[in-house]
């Protein structure tokens, strides 16, 4: 019988191991987050064209991505297609896609709350579309997106241990290779656990330092 406890000792002998996985976690929510930022710009600017046809498409991809469970969309990509990609392209497709969806409606949301002032402003000025969002818009809808980038970049990095689900090596896997051979899940999890809670702290205090870098400007 499975008798949970916690090993102090095992823990720290098992860090060493265990962050051997923190590339994939790090690489893996970087470029994700990087990947949703870029099709969540794209989808939100596109959405404010005067397209029913463009919007509609846009408002399905939004809705499904984000209404889809991100292990349902892993196993699709992973075990579903045609092709067979390789377990590191499956997760970077997926979170880039389905973080892509909330980046979005964040963004949309974002260069809404920008004044009606600013776009009459540029519009004055002779500036075209391009111009008005690239230069004006954007920056200051980034400022108000801010915390809720925050909180999609913590969401990410704690979505990196569905990697795991198809033996990405990152450190969710490590701990579950550690816990099987020593019988002991709970000491790793709870390992892996602050492992997560710690780098969702340092997003933490970047979120706030660029918080604070803003206000600083103004």
């Amino acid at each position: 019988m499975y008798v949970p406890k916690i090993d102090l000792g095992l823990m720290v002998d098992s860090i060493p191991y265990i962050l051997t996985g923190l590339p994939y976690t790090i690489g893996i929510s970087i470029s994700t987050f990087i990947l949703g930022n870029v099709l969540g710009i794209v989808l939100a600017v596109l959405g404010l064209l005067p397209s029913r046809i463009l919007k509609a498409s846009i408002q399905f991809y939004l809705s499904f991505l984000r209404g889809v469970p991100g292990l349902v969309l892993l196993f699709l990509l992973y075990f579903g297609l045609p092709i067979q990609l390789s377990a590191l392209q499956a997760v970077i497709i997926c979170f880039s896609l389905t973080s892509s969806a909330f980046l979005g409606e964040i963004y949309r949301g974002a260069i809404l709350g920008v004044g009606t002032g600013q776009w009459e402003a540029a519009r004055a000025l002779g500036l075209n579309f391009p111009q008005i969002i690239s230069t004006i818009i954007l920056p200051q809808a980034f400022r108000i997106a801010i915390p809720a980038l925050g909180n999609v970049a913590m969401d990410l990095v704690k979505g990196t241990s569905l990697a795991a689900m198809i033996t990405v090596p990152e450190i969710f896997q490590k701990a579950k290779i550690i816990g099987g051979r020593e019988f002991d899940y709970m000491t790793l999890y709870i390992l892996v656990a602050l492992m997560y809670w710690g780098l969702c702290l340092l997003i933490s205090a970047g979120q706030k330092r660029l918080e604070k870098s803003y206000v600083n400007r103004q």
